[in-house]
């Protein structure tokens, strides 16, 4: 395949799944369901949290998540009724005191700053190169500090832990909700980070059809690979390469 096929192919590709229809089955509608931007930020973290597994499964649990919260997680989180949860389990390995931990941390994050891309832009994301891991190198300080005296506490259920090899998948997923801007599936709520800083939510379903396409030739799901597959998918759209999720996602389901 030459490069200018390989563009049509993932240029076709974006445009089919790219639509108000990919909405319904995936957790983006979640975020999408609230109008006020703290509600929006706060869903998209914790439902981008437990995006692993089956769609199906993912959607209903962010459902029981929210629910949980009476569907104001802004609101929730401020007045602390987490600390009043039941250990339930929500996810997977994800349970009630994971939730708990996680909105310890954004409650401090929101008590001084309006948004968290307020808190985004006051770390200066956007100026690192690799926004999304600043990112969270940040909201990991704020959540072990405000989680000192919990030692029950597993952080890593939170937000990955390793920064230097992980591929970030949630969060880079949740940050193409919150960024790109295309008015399409995608939020496009934020200033600090721009669409051309985004990098591919990468998971084995991405990976897989990336290497069958040659975008990437690592065999790990890691940082590096996602590092790699984004610079590649910059050749094709430097302004906004994580256009192309959608591609892979489409291109995987045919393979």
């Amino acid at each position: 395949m030459t490069e200018n096929d390989l563009r049509d192919l993932l240029d076709r590709e974006a445009a089919r799944i790219n639509s108000t229809a990919f909405i319904d089955a995936d957790p983006v509608r979640f975020p999408r369901r609230f109008e006020r931007q703290e509600d929006v930020e706060i869903a998209a973290l914790l439902c981008s949290s437990i995006a692993w597994g089956n769609r199906k499964m993912i959607c209903s649990n962010c459902e029981k998540m929210l629910r949980l919260m009476d569907y104001q997680p802004y609101a929730y989180m401020m007045d602390r009724g987490y600390e009043e949860l039941p250990d339930i389990n929500i996810h997977r390995t994800f349970f009630a005191r994971d939730l708990r931990a996680y909105l310890r941390g954004l409650r401090a994050v929101y008590a001084r700053h309006r948004t968290l891309d307020d808190f985004a832009a006051c770390i200066h994301a956007g100026d690192s190169e690799t926004p999304s891991w600043a990112l969270v190198e940040a909201l990991n300080a704020v959540l072990r500090e405000e989680n000192r005296d919990h030692p029950e506490a597993n952080l890593s259920r939170c937000l990955p832990q390793n920064l230097a090899t992980t591929a970030l998948k949630r969060i880079n997923m949740a940050l193409r909700w919150l960024v790109r801007d295309d008015g399409i599936v995608d939020m496009g709520l934020w200033k600090s980070i721009r669409p051309s800083q985004l990098f591919i939510p990468l998971d084995v379903h991405a990976g897989d059809t990336a290497r069958q396409l040659g975008l990437l030739t690592r065999r790990a799901d890691d940082r590096r690979s996602t590092l790699e597959l984004t610079a590649a998918l910059r050749r094709f759209n430097p302004a906004d390469p994580v256009l192309y999720d959608f591609a892979l996602f489409g291109i995987g389901m045919g393979l």
